[in-house]
């Protein structure tokens, strides 16, 4: 039938085909891509009317607002991105959803630069195809933060280093470098496609041309030399990052790792499902073919190959031999080597019948997700709310702003507390407040600096934690003059009242207001 059909295609293929006979000629993948990131940008338009973003992508974007080689949570690429977006594009809701989608086109644009060494036509388009099957590009990007910006830098560096390592030439061993370094200013995990790049480079039959040649002396010095400025910044500041990732993901014992990486790798394999799935309907008996085409593997095939293992039994390995936790969505930057290596190591053709059927279940599922889900989602949670209150952040910061600007009358300037809500308070306020309390001590509930109430500051909780109420409370013992002030905040939706919940704000007024009121009290 698949044949059939290519020879004497149904009317409504034919638009298809065309565009899939566009692939060489260069415009339908880029076609491709800037429809994948409109049409999911409206998705999350739509899903999240009425919400805020989400905290992570709201401290991401904190992190922005100055430049600096580190953080003590995570390394800077994140932050660098969104402060680089935010000087172009405003700093609203659709803008940095745009953001996040253009990064996940980024991501495919980045694997299709792999694809195309190895297939020509639309067999790389198959590969973009199935990898939108996944729900890494478009529910795990959205959410901003250091696991997705490796969306798009994860396959930029594969991609260097596969030509470092086919042409052994000066300019790839240098962009292999600098893509690495990238790499590791994005998440310090990706240490493990490092390590994958050289275990894969010594498996391989041309490790002795390699090795032999300058180029991955050549690869390491521009890495180094790119990280250098990141490294200064680590060893005076006393490596926080590391301390962080470890109070927070170590001291696990060998029977939690033992399950967290069992579901690592089951995660990973769901993740995959949908388009392993496809797949399975595409090749058909072909599936026998399987074995032959991995011994006939091609060269820089099986380089992608002994990478993909890499990125799976190493961080198992780290986890059950270090005692850490391992969430399978710390590895959703490395699935698109699977999807590579099934597609590019066929040895027989695939029908255009299979590519543009595939092309209708993408379609079909992102049309769905913005008519149906989108909407849906977006009345659910209008009426039943997120666990970190997202959808009243707009809310919450623009009556405390009012108060601001009430009892001082100058622009609001610092905000802590809940920290969801200070990153919200400081992204939806008009104002723009800065978050007050240091990265380094963002989980200790640390009572602020004295000079710091001085300057006037406002905090922030939800009257459902106890925990913040009581940093709250020595808060104002040591401040002294403070305006506590309850609220309830009410979501809504296109008019229609929502979920509802009882805020704590606690305003300590800068000095100079405090004088500028005594004489007329």
């Amino acid at each position: 039938m698949a044949a059939r059909s290519d020879l004497n295609p149904a009317p409504w293929r034919r638009p298809f085909i065309r565009w899939l006979d566009g692939v060489e000629a260069g415009w339908s993948v880029p076609l491709l891509l800037v429809s994948f990131a409109a049409v999911w940008t409206a998705y999350l338009w739509i899903a999240y009317a009425g919400s805020g973003l989400h905290p992570d992508f709201l401290e991401t974007w904190t992190l922005g607002r100055h430049f600096a080689w580190g953080n003590p949570k995570h390394p800077p690429l994140m932050g660098w991105v969104t402060g680089a977006w935010t000087q172009v594009f405003p700093s609203t809701d659709w803008s940095l959803q745009l953001m996040a989608m253009t990064n996940a086109a980024l991501a495919l644009w980045a694997v299709d630069l792999i694809s195309r060494q190895f297939v020509t036509g639309h067999k790389r388009l198959l590969v973009l195809l199935l990898l939108m099957l996944t729900p890494a590009y478009q529910f795990h990007a959205q959410r901003f933060n250091a696991n997705a910006v490796l969306l798009a830098v994860w396959p930029l560096a594969t991609y260097c280093f596969l030509r470092a390592f086919e042409t052994r030439t000066a300019i790839w061993a240098i962009a292999a470098g600098l893509a690495a370094a990238v790499a590791m200013l994005g998440k310090y995990y990706s240490v493990f496609l490092l390590a994958s790049f050289a275990l894969a480079a010594l498996a391989h039959p041309s490790r002795r041309a390699y090795f032999t040649s300058a180029s991955p002396w050549i690869s390491i010095a521009a890495g180094l030399l790119a990280l250098a400025p990141h490294l200064y910044w680590l060893v005076t500041t006393g490596a926080a990052p590391f301390g962080y990732a470890m109070a927070a993901h170590g001291g696990v014992d060998l029977p939690t790792s033992l399950q967290d990486s069992t579901s690592f790798v089951a995660g990973l394999a769901a993740t995959m499902s949908p388009p392993a799935l496809t797949w399975v309907l595409i090749a058909g008996p072909r599936l026998r073919r399987l074995p032959s085409d991995f011994v006939a593997m091609v060269p820089g095939l099986r380089l992608l190959f002994y990478i993909a293992i890499g990125t799976i039994v190493l961080p198992v390995a780290t986890s059950l031999t270090v005692g850490t936790d391992l969430p399978s969505m710390w590895a959703l930057q490395g699935v698109f080597l699977f999807a590579v290596l099934i597609v590019c190591g066929t040895s027989y053709p695939i029908e255009r019948f299979h590519t543009v059927n595939a092309t209708v279940l993408v379609v079909g599922i992102a049309l769905a997700a913005v008519v149906i889900a989108a909407p849906l989602h977006a009345l659910y949670r209008n009426s039943h709310g997120y666990e970190e209150g997202r959808n009243l952040y707009p809310q919450i910061a623009g009556e405390v702003t009012r108060l601001w600007h009430e009892l001082t009358g100058i622009p609001f300037a610092r905000v802590s507390g809940d920290d969801a809500l200070a990153f919200a308070t400081a992204f939806y306020s008009p104002d723009h407040p800065y978050y007050a309390r240091p990265f380094a001590k963002q989980y200790t509930w640390p009572v602020p600096r004295k000079t710091t109430l001085e300057h006037g500051w406002a905090g922030l909780c939800f009257h459902d934690q106890p925990e913040c109420l009581a940093w709250m409370d020595q808060t104002a013992a040591r401040a002294g003059n403070v305006v506590r002030h309850e609220f309830v905040a009410q979501a809504h939706l296109l008019g229609m009242p929502g979920v509802s919940r009882r805020v704590v704000a606690l305003i300590v007024p800068p000095q100079a207001a405090q004088a500028d009121e005594e004489p007329g009290k």
